[in-house]
């Protein structure tokens, strides 16, 4: 059984035009020990399915429709007291993305990491400390540390305590959102590795996201590409790498140098992503696709298994 289990999840926000249907019955799974990699354009629903998931959507962020299972257990109908209490933090924790603005730069890093634990855990203070420091020490950051307030870290340590708070309360699954964000590349490098080694050692379920494709083929046993909140296809990273089917993923890896492959030019996808008020009927992806039918401005495709657990949204994959 996946540890994580989305289906058909329809998360909308409301203004004052109608509903931007920011994620559009996407589904997805991640077994535990096993790190998911969601890709994908700036808006195109990663986010939002990190905090539907959470159940932390912001004002005017509504969950409509679909099932979000948590080893088995649907979770979007749990009131929010139980789901706190629960789940959230020790089942399901998150490292947000923009580490320099995630701690509270007025309280201690250690007494952060305490709090959040007193909060889920009935243990003592004394324990919730001495955990503390070994949570620092496991990520690499020296326990003494945690009298420091976080500017006294730097982007990278900043990132690392961020990750250590996120395994306070022994997590079964770990959402981590753009990790890399304003660190260099050889900080960035450094975190995306210790949360790989801290996956192996914990056994722990990971979704990633990012814009980066190279850091998921890193990183990830498996992929989900979203396309103006839907999935377009999800499979193993080889698999998707390898032989990418929908046009959308075709033209992301398009867009990506190789340092490995013979001297080419770098595609692009022509156009800009839909407006998710009024998205355009049939496939979304339809007005930027070279390979585009008249079958796909007027009929959504299906999301179906094309063989060896790849799955594909495409007409043309459908039709051969």
């Amino acid at each position: 059984m996946p540890i994580l289990e989305i289906q058909d999840l329809q998360t909308y926000y409301t203004t004052l035009r109608g509903f931007v249907r920011a994620v559009d019955r996407a589904s997805l799974q991640v077994e535990k020990g096993e790190a998911l990699g969601l890709a994908g354009e700036s808006g195109c629903g990663k986010t939002t399915i990190a905090l539907s998931i959470l159940k932390i959507l912001p004002r005017g962020g509504r969950i409509m429709g679909g099932k979000i299972l948590f080893k088995g257990q649907d979770i979007v109908k749990i009131p929010e007291g139980e789901f706190r209490k629960n789940i959230r933090w020790k089942g399901i924790s998150i490292v947000f993305q923009g580490a320099m603005n995630a701690l509270n730069p007025v309280y201690r890093v250690g007494d952060q990491m305490v709090e959040a634990i007193l909060t889920h855990e009935k243990v003592s203070k004394k324990d919730a400390v001495e955990r503390v420091g070994m949570l620092l020490e496991t990520v690499g950051i020296d326990p003494s540390r945690a009298s420091n307030y976080p500017h006294e870290f730097s982007g990278g340590m900043r990132q690392r305590a961020l990750i250590a708070m996120s395994l306070a309360c022994n997590p079964e699954l770990l959402i981590a959102d753009e990790p890399g964000t304003a660190l260099d590349v050889i900080v960035a490098a450094q975190v995306l590795k210790l949360m790989k080694e801290l996956k192996t050692k914990l056994n722990l379920g990971m979704m990633l996201i990012t814009h980066d494709l190279s850091i998921i083929a890193d990183t990830c046993e498996k992929t989900a590409i979203m396309y103006a909140g839907k999935v377009a296809e999800a499979a193993d990273v080889v698999a998707v790498f390898k032989e990418p089917l929908h046009p959308y993923t075709q033209g992301l890896i398009g867009a990506f140098p190789s340092i490995k492959s013979a001297k080419s030019s770098i595609t692009s996808i022509p156009g800009q992503p839909p407006d998710l008020l009024e998205p355009p009927p049939g496939c979304r992806f339809h007005p930027r696709c070279s390979y585009a039918m008249e079958i796909c401005t007027k009929k959504e495709p299906e999301f179906l298994d094309v063989g060896q657990n790849h799955f594909v949204a495409c007409h043309l994959v459908n039709k051969a």
